[in-house]
């Protein structure tokens, strides 16, 4: 098992010229607690993914499929889905994934960027636009806003 350390913030301001980006949808089949089992189609690949854990460190293993395999679980989903578009953002030593919402959540941006330990993570300064860290917050989750949507403000 892989353990991915990632914080996570809302943007403040998009930033200009982001490029045209990856259309990413994902469909949760499963959440439990602190475990989520998840179907991404990002670009055309596809992922069968589970989640397990909150916060800063979570485990995280993801397995190729085909897309037959996944179309048959994606519609098993149909109300605990996401569609967005993501966009790459190279800062210094690190990728920052901004993701563009589309759909139900149009309109909300939120920014994730991954660290290789969580040393690094904890001293990792953000930029001004990437606005509030919401990392602890298991509410802006992609699987809770999947199943309902953004907290209230």
């Amino acid at each position: 098992m892989a353990d991915e350390v990632e914080r996570k913030f809302r943007v403040d301001e998009v930033p200009r010229s982001l490029g045209d980006g990856t259309r990413l949808r994902q469909a949760y089949l499963a959440v439990d607690g602190d475990v989520e089992v998840r179907v991404r189609d990002q670009g055309g690949d596809h992922v069968l993914g589970v989640k397990g854990g909150r916060g800063l460190q979570r485990t995280e293993v993801e397995v190729a499929i085909g897309p037959s395999e996944f179309e048959e679980l994606w519609a098993l989903a149909a109300d605990r889905r996401i569609a967005k578009t993501r966009h790459r953002i190279d800062l210094d030593d690190y990728v920052a994934e901004v993701d563009l919402y589309t759909g139900p959540l149009d309109g909300l941006v939120m920014v994730e960027v991954e660290f290789p330990s969580r040393r690094e993570a904890e001293a990792f300064v953000p930029p001004p636009w990437f606005g509030e860290d919401v990392t602890d917050d298991p509410r802006w989750s992609n699987a809770a806003l999947a199943t309902s949507g953004p907290p209230p403000p």
